[in-house]
């Protein structure tokens, strides 16, 4: 397991916007202004709300709903492990992920060259089907909108589309010179479109590449070279900013053209010259005190980031940074779908140390609200069901606990 993780690194959920669900398609409609013109809304609508008040959003709604009069610690309490998988015991499992807006339905990704699908309904809660055809480890996934397919990269030089009902691969799309495919993500107004991060055979170079996964074709324009190893992608809500960070500590973003799929480079950042930037989530309203749009970063330095996105090119200033546990593993962290307005915002991380960690952002000490133990090595990545309900976070080891939030 150890030597095809350090392959892994050598060959080199997002969060939707309550208003543009509904729709059962791939295809959203919805529009909003600029990250300038939205700030400009936000502060304006905030300050003509009386003192005290919550941001007048659904999601302010459903968060004070769910917040009480309870801390932020006790909104983020657990009972224990709800339970445990272990169908990919002795390989990784580099990423995992609810379906959007649903409670049970849960999917992850393997080194073993398989994905699972889980529900969490039933009782027990079982795996519900298995996706097999990949030749090697599968290095990542995303679910479309409504949850019908997921997309998936492997090192074998593919991307599958998967009928997520009964399992079936819908459509493989092979790289022309068999690269290792490493990432990929939905573009989030257009489920037609995905980014996928593939590497140039002959020399060391890596493509970020927007694929029409209905016709299996590259979108011409739709691509940008860069010479490092890009780990991780996140677009913005309205899927007009595209982030990649690659291993040798840069944080790049991209225009995308939503008339035509084509990706303009912008911005670069270096976090850290030759640290990984192994997880990017982008999210607008983090909470009344910090309304700008925001991301957040794993980087290979032993601390989360958190950044202010400050214009329409993706332009990244830190915010805050949080100590983990972090140096070598692909370890990624989340924004918590709902947020306590009026107690605070949390954001949660996997750590090299095996525990789970919740951070409130806006705490400028003791930012640590919570901490799950029980993983056996490194935990990569974790994932929210769309209350809260259930948290699911994964291992180095292939094992995969699902944690029940205490109920009140």
């Amino acid at each position: 397991m150890a030597a095809v993780w350090q392959q892994v690194l050598a060959v080199d959920d997002f969060e939707e916007d309550p208003r543009a669900q509904g729709a059962r398609g791939h295809r959203r409609s919805v529009s909003r202004g600029s990250y300038q013109l939205q700030a400009q809304m936000n502060r304006a609508v905030y300050d003509e709300r009386p003192p005290g008040s919550l941001v007048p959003t659904s999601v302010a709604e459903a968060s004070r709903a769910m917040a009480g009069d309870t801390t932020l610690s006790e909104n983020y309490a657990f009972a224990g492990m709800h339970h445990i998988f272990d169908q990919h015991v002795d390989s990784a499992v580099p990423r995992l992920q609810f379906a959007n807006d649903d409670k049970h339905l849960l999917a992850c990704c393997s080194l073993d060259g398989t994905l699972s699908i889980m529900t969490l309904s039933s009782s027990p809660p079982r795996v519900k089907v298995s996706l097999k055809g990949h030749g090697g480890p599968v290095t990542d996934f995303a679910w479309s909108l409504s949850n019908d397919i997921i997309v998936s990269t492997s090192l074998d030089g593919t991307l599958r589309i998967w009928n997520t009902e009964d399992g079936r691969c819908i459509r493989e799309v092979r790289d022309p010179e068999s690269s290792e495919l490493l990432c990929c993500t939905f573009q989030p107004m257009n489920n037609n479109l995905t980014v996928v991060i593939c590497k140039t055979g002959r020399n060391s170079k890596h493509h970020l590449q927007v694929v029409n996964i209905s016709t299996g074709k590259k979108v011409k324009g739709g691509s940008s070279k860069l010479t490092g190893r890009v780990l991780s992608l996140s677009f913005d809500a309205p899927g007009r900013i595209l982030w990649a960070g690659d291993d040798r500590g840069s944080i790049f973003s991209f225009l995308f053209d939503m008339a035509t799929g084509k990706l303009t480079k912008a911005k670069r950042l270096v976090v850290s010259e030759g640290s990984s930037i192994c997880s990017i989530s982008a999210r607008s309203w983090i909470s009344r005190e910090a309304r700008d749009p925001s991301l957040l970063v794993n980087a290979c330095v032993n601390k989360l980031l958190l950044y202010r996105v400050a214009d329409n090119d993706g332009t990244l200033q830190l915010k805050r940074s949080f100590p983990i546990q972090q140096g070598s593993q692909l370890v990624h962290s989340i924004f918590c779908p709902l947020m306590s307005f009026r107690q605070g915002a949390c954001v949660v991380t996997g750590s090299e140390d095996g525990c789970v960690y919740f951070f409130d952002v806006e705490r400028n000490t003791k930012a640590i609200v919570n901490k799950l133990q029980g993983h056996g090595g490194p935990v990569l990545d974790v994932s929210f069901n769309c209350d809260e309900s259930l948290l699911a976070s994964a291992d180095s080891t292939g094992m995969v606990i699902i944690w029940r939030r205490e109920q009140k």
